[in-house]
């Protein structure tokens, strides 16, 4: 069989492999598809162009299914016996170019050259599709290594479910999603990507070369736009973006000696009047919660909702599996605290993963256990019903809404026994510098009135007692 220069379709595939998924922190229950412009293929040894002005080329090794004959209203057992060959794929994307048609991922994933396909083709008789292998090298360093023994939606799925609605030719290709380890590219860079039986046939090395466009983008359609997010999105994670820590060792020594009432007050000041998770209360007095936020967002339960998210291993248990060291999971419950959203058992995970404490607006279960586990844990109340009564598990590292305050993953989280305080990345700095300089002023003040003086014109300082203080104050403060 040959490789297919100008496919009539090439269909590609969201999320399939379990390592994927961890990384992305979303279960799909079905499978979901995009389609990429039969133009978009490319020959191993071609470059591949990173548009003018961006900077997120990210690489996807996959398995790309070539149809053999035609499928129509197939079973999953009638699926795979459609597929003449199989051979590597790099499903390449630019994450700058989301913004403007994240649904179709068009010019996202459809620019010339940005399905390079082969170098051969295996004969899909003989093959076990669940004992193939897909790896990646870039510049030569192995940076994807996975199978296809335990894929979501095995290849006669996929073809069984395409060809309900979409009849799929001979020569059409499938893409079945790439796993773990996907990243960026910058000019320079040579991709390889290679599918094989281990210990058996090969597809060889797809060879993909990165280059620099000089042509900028008219002003006619959208530019390339690119944030954060999407970096953390297109490398992996915020370390290999290179994102350094919003929270500094020097903000955390700062936060250690700085209230939330008053961290709270600075955000007011700043037009952020409701930074505060109302309702919350730590399970041990005197416990201190510093960290950035993941979170998890569980929805009212419906019997067919839970059957279809709440069982096995679902987002709940997911985010707890992938917390990390300095990390403060936000639970939105709807503040409906009359079932348990986490208890002693998933609290031991994220303590021993390093994770620096739970936030709910919802109820924790075997609540004397976990608050004896030493993880800081603020919730609304303790019940000891199960989650499944009230929530089902939906979303992980979305935009949410706990104690009636929005809360988006990366915002740094502060409690202690008045309660807790979400302030945005862009403010920490900010806000931080000057509550500790408020703190400091507040123990001068309070100093004075343990002397005797009067709380008139001293609480707050009048300029006279303002004075008085600067006056008192380091000459380099």
């Amino acid at each position: 069989m040959n490789l297919p220069t100008r496919p009539g379709k090439i269909v590609a595939v969201h999320l399939n492999y379990p390592s994927r998924v961890a990384q992305r922190g979303r279960r799909p229950a079905v499978p979901s598809y995009f389609l990429k412009p039969p133009s978009s293929v490319a020959a191993s040894g071609e470059a591949i162009e990173r548009p003018h002005g961006a900077e997120l080329l990210a690489y996807e090794g996959e398995v790309a299914l070539i149809i053999g004959r035609t499928a129509r209203r197939v079973t999953p057992e009638q699926g795979w016996a459609a597929v003449g060959g199989v051979t590597a794929a790099n499903d390449w994307g630019v994450y700058d170019l989301r913004a403007a048609d994240r649904g179709s991922n068009l010019r996202s994933k459809g620019g010339d050259g940005f399905t390079p396909l082969g170098p051969s083709v295996l004969p899909a008789a003989g093959l076990d599709p669940q004992r193939l292998r897909v790896r990646t090298w870039v510049n030569g360093e192995l940076t994807q290594d996975d199978t296809t023994a335990e894929l979501l939606f095995p290849f006669g799925v996929l073809i069984a479910d395409l060809s309900q609605l979409i009849t799929l030719e001979p020569g059409d290709v499938v893409l079945t999603g790439t796993p773990a380890g996907s990243s960026v590219a910058v000019p320079g860079d040579t991709v390889e990507v290679e599918v094989d039986v281990p210990g058996g046939p090969s597809s060889g090395r797809l060879v993909t070369r990165v280059t620099e466009s000089p042509l900028p983008f008219a002003d006619f359609g959208a530019k390339p736009l690119v944030d954060d997010e999407q970096r953390v999105q297109a490398w992996g994670s915020a370390a290999a973006a290179g994102i350094g820590p919003v929270l500094t060792d020097e903000l955390r020594g700062l936060l250690d000696g700085v209230a939330v009432a008053t961290l709270s007050s600075e955000l007011r000041r700043r037009g952020h009047p409701d930074a505060t998770f109302d309702g919350v209360h730590p399970l041990s007095p005197g416990t201190r919660m510093t960290g950035t936020a993941r979170t998890l967002r569980l929805i009212a339960h419906r019997p067919d909702l839970f059957e279809s998210h709440g069982s096995g291993y679902n987002a709940q248990k997911r985010v707890f599996d992938s917390l990390g060291p300095g990390e403060v999971l936000v639970i939105e419950a709807r503040g409906d605290a009359t079932a348990g959203t986490l208890g002693d058992v998933l609290a031991l995970r994220a303590r021993t993963l390093g994770a620096a404490g739970v936030v709910t607006d919802g109820a924790v279960r075997d609540a004397s256990a976990t608050a004896g586990l030493g993880l800081p844990v603020f919730a609304r109340a303790a019940h000891p019903s199960v989650l499944g009564r009230r929530h089902v598990p939906w979303e992980v590292d979305a935009t949410i809404t706990c104690g009636g305050t929005a809360v988006q993953p990366g915002d740094v989280v502060v409690g202690d026994d008045d309660g807790v305080v979400v302030i945005p990345p862009q403010l920490l700095d900010e806000v931080v510098r000057a509550a500790a300089a408020q703190e400091a002023q507040d123990a001068w003040v309070a100093a004075r009135i343990a002397e005797g003086h009067p709380v008139d014109g001293l609480f707050p300082p009048n300029a006279a007692w303002l004075a008085r203080y600067r006056s008192a104050l380091p000459p380099d403060l």
